[in-house]
């Protein structure tokens, strides 16, 4: 029996609960996402999988069946109960735990009601349906096991007593060793369906008949009630003033033995594109973030980042602008450089690839894995242009399409734009070198591959005991490579633009990009620093520096650092770093579609520049919105409704009203806090919050920080809301002590929010520390309790706003610049094909000037949507072209209409075709038949042309091919049976005796 299940999905843990409390010994976990092959369609989780193979996705229904109720007469009220748990207080639960645009604010009073409801039950028994256990209790326990489930819980005695003693049940502390308390989160929800979690669950506010506030603003939760050994832990904390100075960073980074060591990556782009948000968030700004953090925990980090700049894709795009690869490379690293500098990423040291010492290190690799015996040669059969001397890649290439029925002229050497399949180069009719435009011929060209099946066995160990520490897609993407069982790779290509293989008889050869481009984090570290061993090869067994590598990455290039990468490295067997942490997102799209830099659809990096949105507004949203578990959308009213209410309504808001109450009330001056029992709840409940965003942020699931720190701020405000220091100031004695205490606790907090906010917004960060009057913070996250940050008699600087309102007006601006609209606009139709060519050759010539044009717009570069349209022109004239050579009869022509003066039918020329026959007295066009005769005269002298060359026969037999459709055709016009061409060199078959 299988329970299929995302992380922290709290359903997950009512199946595994109820499976405990059934003495099922033989129940298994699987964290899975809604991608996974084993769900197959049933895209909903959890899924329960019985030992038949049956699989119940509806969690109740499985509850009942692991779970069945022995009383009978109790069977219809569990049932109700089990109902209101999923129907009502899940949606409830999930509305009110919903931050941001998704946030509503009317599920309080429908939650009292629900809770009431719950006390009421509990009041007249035990547990829900008597005395007993059920499913019931199951079912509503885990859906209030999440921290902060029900926050400022009150008068609920009942619920607690009942909520306890179920916790302390065996069966249920067993289940929580497996699906852990503080991994379970409302969050997780969203990537439960298809639907993106219950918000699509209309809430019905007829329910919230009960007036009381059973759920007062104060910020407790029913998971863990503060308990006595919290508020200590909180009280000895606050007790101590944290006057450790700011560390400076040194100007070289390097590990330490006994510390620990972050060695940080992000996937270096290609140098042949401008990078929009996906991939900014995927790579870059996620381990910045991380980075960020990394080095607040005093942690020694080092983050490396650059472009990867050898390979095809930068010879193509070079082509396409009519530069070389190196003005291509340079062009792009800028831009690149310039992005990344404008989002405030903090790389240590940013490169590139094509340096000497890439160079130098991966020729280095190369002859320790030559020398170790993990590199073989095969022979692999290529086109080579003879007239640019340079075997082609795939980009290269361009012919005719050779699947059947298709025929589609510019298919590129690895698919046809025409019928989307695949294509093998070596495949292609007539194939033609997109640089000269010259007949490439087949050669047989000798490659090195990596042997991975020889260094499989060692791969599979190390990834056994390494990818505890990856994400969930890293894990099924490599197992699923390691599935199929590795083959050996190629890792050199017949190419100019690359690393030259560095043995001799092979100087022509470079390595293919997947080979090259992982060893750049070697390199680049080499150009940081002269010490870059102690990171890659640090020795530890001699030197007790162990270094931990992370590695952010979109899921795609998730092999090459699994597989790939490690595989090179650990056959080197130089004691080389192995990634101990792949960090890989899934996809952002824009506005539920895909980005498109032709299409004008989207952000790039250089137009959110444009935007007059902050820097650190866009990394705070990206952060926000990462797709950790699934892909995710950008989408322009989220953005909005992130920075209005999240940062400006409540961080921005509390932030600004704790100093200027201090302002204006204090001096600039933090007062004297005497602080009671309530204010050390809620330093727990701040404390919790603090471990929180500690916990996630060690596995860089950036998006649940920014949810425990947007709580801390929450929880602030709710203090001001209760206390109001602003009416406190003015009142009595003990009235202004007290006001001075909240003022003191609040900017405080204030001080804590900046640190928490560093990593998502460091520019913001900063303009807090200076309103505050601080260097810096730190974060301990070995004890992340809540210090005193800033004590009595501390002055602070001037209070300014931290962050603006974006107005719906430049919303709708923003939407229908990136939308694609204008673009559109502008942009003319393709022409409508012509009817009805008098001749062949304008036909003919209509169809090579379409050709032309769809060669160009394909060759600058642009996007599919642009040049489809043009395609799809071109098959269309392909097509008339095609009718205007058949045969034309007495059927075909053109008839006069009837009587009534309605014109016959048209009929298709299929149609037309086949109602021809030579042999029924047809009567050929002179015109057509002289065409075709000129076109065959013109095409037999280009055939014997290449066979007298010498050429080979892949190179004239798709000339034959066509002489042999053309004479074919003329055959179908004048009845006489077409006859193959010559044998080469003229010579005769002898005749079979």
């Amino acid at each position: 029996m299988i329970i299929y299940t995302n992380t922290g999905n709290p359903f997950g843990l009512k199946l595994l609960v109820c499976a405990n409390l059934a003495k099922k010994t033989n129940v298994e976990v699987k964290h899975v996402t809604l991608g996974d092959a084993a769900l197959g369609d049933m895209k909903h989780l959890p899924v329960l999988q019985l030992d038949s193979g049956v699989q119940l996705f509806s969690t109740d229904v499985a509850a009942k069946y692991l779970l069945p109720d022995e009383d009978a007469s109790k069977v219809v009220q569990r049932d109700e109960w089990l109902e209101w748990s999923s129907k009502r207080l899940a949606p409830a639960l999930t509305h009110n735990m919903a931050v941001g645009s998704r946030a509503d604010p009317n599920t309080k009073p429908i939650l009292n009601t629900l809770v009431k409801m719950l006390d009421d039950c509990l009041s007249a028994g035990t547990f829900l349906t008597g005395d007993k256990i059920s499913s019931a209790d199951v079912a509503v326990w885990s859906l209030l096991a999440p921290d902060g489930t029900l926050k400022g819980a009150v008068n609920i005695d009942n619920v607690l007593r009942w909520y306890r003693q179920i916790s302390a049940l065996p069966e249920v502390q067993s289940a929580l060793t497996v699906l852990p308390l503080k991994e379970l989160s409302f969050a997780s929800l969203q990537h439960s369906n298809r639907f993106g979690g219950l918000h699509h669950i209309v809430l019905n506010p007829e329910i919230a008949d009960f007036e009381g506030e059973l759920l007062a603003d104060t910020s407790a939760n029913i998971a863990e009630t503060v308990q006595r050994e919290e508020m200590e832990a909180a009280r000895t904390a606050f007790a101590n003033v944290d006057d450790r100075a700011v560390r400076d960073e040194p100007r070289i980074v390097l590990p330490k033995p006994g510390q620990k060591n972050n060695l940080i990556t992000s996937a270096l782009p290609y140098v042949n594109n401008v990078p929009h948000l996906g991939n900014i968030v995927g790579c870059v700004l996620s381990a910045d973030i991380f980075a960020r953090y990394s080095r607040l925990c005093g942690y020694n980090t080092l983050y490396i980042g650059g472009t990867d700049e050898y390979g095809t894709a930068t010879e193509t795009k070079a082509l396409a602008e009519n530069l070389t690869p190196r003005q291509i490379c340079d062009k792009y690293f800028d831009i690149h450089n310039s992005i990344y500098r404008w989002f405030g990423i903090g790389f240590d040291y940013f490169g590139r690839t094509t340096t000497a010492e890439q160079t130098r290190i991966v020729q280095e690799i190369f002859k320790e894995l030559y020398a170790t015996g993990y590199i073989e040669t095969r022979s692999v059969e290529q086109l080579l242009c003879q007239k640019c001397d340079r075997f082609l890649a795939d980009r290269f290439v361009e012919g005719t399409c050779p699947h059947p029925g298709c025929g589609y002229e510019d298919a590129r050497g690895d698919q046809c734009d025409g019928c989307g399949k695949l294509v093998n180069a070596i495949e292609l009719l007539r194939p033609r070198c997109k640089i000269c435009n010259t007949s490439p011929v087949i050669r047989d060209s000798n490659q090195f591959f990596l042997d991975l099946p020889k260094i499989e066995p060692t791969l599979r160990e190390w990834v056994d005991r390494s990818e505890a520490g990856w994400t969930h897609n890293a894990r099924v993407i490599t197992r699923a490579w390691l599935k199929e069982g590795l083959k050996s790779r190629c890792i050199t290509r017949d190419l100019k633009w690359g690393i030259p293989v560095p043995l001799e008889g092979y100087e022509n050869k470079v390595f293919y990009v997947w080979f090259d481009a992982p060893i750049g984090y070697i390199s680049i570290t080499s150009r940081y620093c002269k010490e870059w061993k102690q990171w890659w090869q640090p020795a530890t067994p001699e030197t007790g520096v162990k270094v931990d590598l992370y590695q952010f990455m979109a899921k795609d290039n998730v092999p090459f650092h699994s597989v790939m990468f490690p595989a090179s490295l650990l056959a080197a067997d130089k004691g080389y770093t192995l990634v101990s942490h792949i960090m890989a997102t899934e996809y952002l799209n824009y506005e539920d579609g895909k980005f498109s830099k032709s299409r004008g659809i989207g952000v790039f990096g250089n137009d959110a520049q444009e935007t007059g949105i902050p820097a650190d507004v866009w990394r705070f949203y990206l952060g926000a919105a990462r797709p950790e578990g699934q892909d995710s959308s950008f989408s322009w009213s989220d953005l909005q409704a992130r920075n209005n209410n999240e940062l400006l309504k409540n961080l921005g808001n509390f932030v600004n009203r704790a100093l200027v109450f201090c302002e204006k009330f204090f001096d600039s001056t933090i007062p004297a806090m005497k602080l009671v029992e309530e204010d050390y709840t809620l330093l727990a409940l701040i404390n919790r919050e603090l471990k929180g965003y500690v916990h996630q942020m060690e596995k860089a699931r950036m998006r649940d920080g920014i949810r425990h720190l947007l709580q801390i701020s929450r929880y602030g405000n709710q203090l001001m809301q209760s206390e109001e220091p602003w009416v406190k100031v003015k009142g009595t004695d003990d009235q202004k002590a007290r006001a001075g205490t909240v003022v003191g606790l609040c900017c405080n907090f204030a001080c804590l929010l900046a640190t928490l906010l560093f990593p998502f917004m460091p520019t913001t960060a900063r303009n807090m520390y200076s309103q505050l009057n601080v260097r810096g913070g730190f974060i301990n996250s070995e004890k992340p309790l809540l210090r005193t940050l800033l004590p009595s008699g501390h002055h602070i600087g001037k209070p300014t706003v931290l962050f603006t309102k974006i107005e719906d007006a430049r919303i709708d601006e923003l939407k229908q610049k990136y939308g694609g609209q204008q673009q559109e606009k502008d942009r003319s139709p393709a022409p409508v094909p012509a009817k009805g060519f008098t001749s062949l050759k304008d036909a003919q010539k209509a169809v090579d000037e379409q050709a032309a044009k769809v060669r160009k717009i394909k060759s600058s570069g642009a996007d599919r949507t642009v040049w489809q349209p043009e395609v799809n022109l071109l098959l269309e004239l392909k097509k008339q072209l095609q009718a205007l050579s058949q045969p034309r009869t007495s059927e075909s022509a053109p008839t006069a209409p009837p009587a009534g003066g309605k014109p016959a039918p048209k009929q298709s020329p299929a149609a037309v075709v086949a109602a021809a026959s030579p042999s029924t007295g047809s009567s050929s066009d002179p015109v057509t038949v002289k065409a075709l005769e000129d076109q065959i005269a013109q095409q037999g002298n280009k055939v014997r042309q290449l066979k007298e060359s010498g050429s080979e026969k892949s190179v004239w037999q798709p000339e034959v091919s066509v002489l042999l459709a053309l004479k074919q055709k003329l055959a179908s016009l004048t009845g006489v049976p077409a006859t193959a061409p010559a044998a080469s060199g003229g010579k005769k078959k002898a005749n079979k005796k």
